[in-house]
């Protein structure tokens, strides 16, 4: 088993005991949402931390667009609650990057890749090289919007 299911799985107990609603309430969530994903498609497998990883960052944002709802539909509470459930989901993500940081990344990629030049045409190849070191750490759309510039401002 993974460690960070493992550690999800201690930190469920100790929530638990602790009475803490939330926490436990996000936690058991997540790891539901582990093992729907470890059983989805032709047949059962064990997920990896980098897989475990992917399902935290999904969940994480289903709450940050829920909670946005939440407030544009103007349920306060609601969406208060959609964010302390992100709080403690946040908690077994890796640490995010800076803007700076996805820009030389993007930077990098549109090097290696050879796209300087071929304007939004080359969006897919260099999408391609980034997501995997992003993966969890970065949302996508703003990758994208950084790629996307980038990528216009060569042309």
């Amino acid at each position: 088993m993974s460690a960070l299911k493992d550690r999800l799985r201690s930190d469920l107990t100790a929530a638990i005991k602790a009475r803490e609603e939330i926490r436990s309430s996000t936690l058991r969530m997540v790891l539901s949402a582990i093992t729907n994903a470890e059983v989805a498609g032709k047949e059962a497998r064990e997920l990896s931390d980098d897989d475990i990883v992917g399902v935290l960052s999904t969940e994480a944002k289903k709450r940050r667009e829920a909670s946005a709802a939440f407030d544009d539909g103007g349920r306060p509470e609601m969406a208060e609650r959609e964010r302390a459930e992100a709080a403690v989901i946040a908690d077994y993500l890796p640490e995010p990057l800076t803007e700076s940081e996805i820009e030389a990344i993007v930077t990098d990629a549109i090097a290696r890749t050879g796209a300087e030049g071929e304007g939004m045409r080359a969006m897919g190849k260099v999408m391609g090289a980034v997501q995997p070191q992003v993966k969890g750490r970065a949302d996508g759309a703003a990758v994208a919007a950084v790629v996307r510039g980038q990528l216009g401002a060569g042309s």
